[in-house]
């Protein structure tokens, strides 16, 4: 059975969040914060457990109340984004653009779940300590029990990093000549992927993708009602 581009939308979007949910509850229960594994034995390919309160890069936007302005954005923009994807299913778009929006959308709700719940439900996390102005980390690996924090205050699980080159750049180079250079530097979750897949498919494939189908022509139609009529 052929599914419906919203159906299909929809179905991406369970099949991510669950999994970038059970991964982050299983790095988040098992490991201490910090800890790294290598994937297979791979250098390149490893698991770095680190949280993030900020958004993309670790960037913050101030204290508490930055974190909850920030939590507060993810949830509208997740509001708005269901009834962008509603509407371009309606509006006839292909189906690499839904797919494309369906992947951003799962990313961000996947992100915003950790945002608004994980300080209620984790007993350790990253949490802003109001004596010294600043988020602190914490020591051992966490279980479920009394927040670390409190709704919209988590921080978010990252785990995934691979740094595929690691050198230095050129003596020459200017400003950062002799200093390290890493590629793939960022720590990320899945979450973070399908909202980067997402938007590097639009930007590639925009031509392609923002045509929305083609309705059937004027002729088309009447030569169906006209063997419609004739049975």
């Amino acid at each position: 059975m052929k599914l419906g581009k919203l159906n299909l939308s929809i179905l991406i979007i369970l099949v991510i969040l669950i999994l970038d949910q059970v991964v982050k509850f299983y790095i988040k229960l098992n490991y201490p914060i910090g800890e790294v594994t290598h994937i297979l034995g791979a250098n390149w390919a490893r698991i770095h457990f680190i949280e993030n309160s900020g958004m993309a890069w670790g960037l913050k936007l101030g204290n508490e109340g930055g974190k909850v302005a920030l939590t507060l954005f993810r949830l509208v923009a997740v509001i708005f984004g269901s009834w962008l994807l509603v509407k371009f299913a309606r509006e006839k778009y292909s189906t690499g653009f839904m797919v494309c929006v369906a992947l951003i959308y799962a990313g961000a709700l996947g992100n915003l779940i950790d945002s608004m719940f994980y300080g209620a439900i984790f007993d350790k996390g990253l949490h802003f300590d109001p004596a010294t102005g600043d988020y602190i980390s914490y020591v051992g690996i966490a279980k479920f029990g009394k927040g670390y924090s409190s709704f919209l205050h988590g921080s978010v699980v990252d785990m995934l990093y691979f740094p595929m080159v690691s050198t230095h750049y050129p003596s020459w180079f200017p400003f950062v000549g002799g200093e390290p250079f890493e590629f793939f530097a960022p720590v990320f979750n899945i979450a973070d992927a399908a909202i980067s897949t997402g938007v590097i498919t639009l930007l590639v494939f925009q031509k392609k993708f923002y045509k929305k189908e083609e309705r059937a022509s004027a002729t088309e139609v009447v030569k169906d009602v006209v063997e419609k009529a004739a049975k």
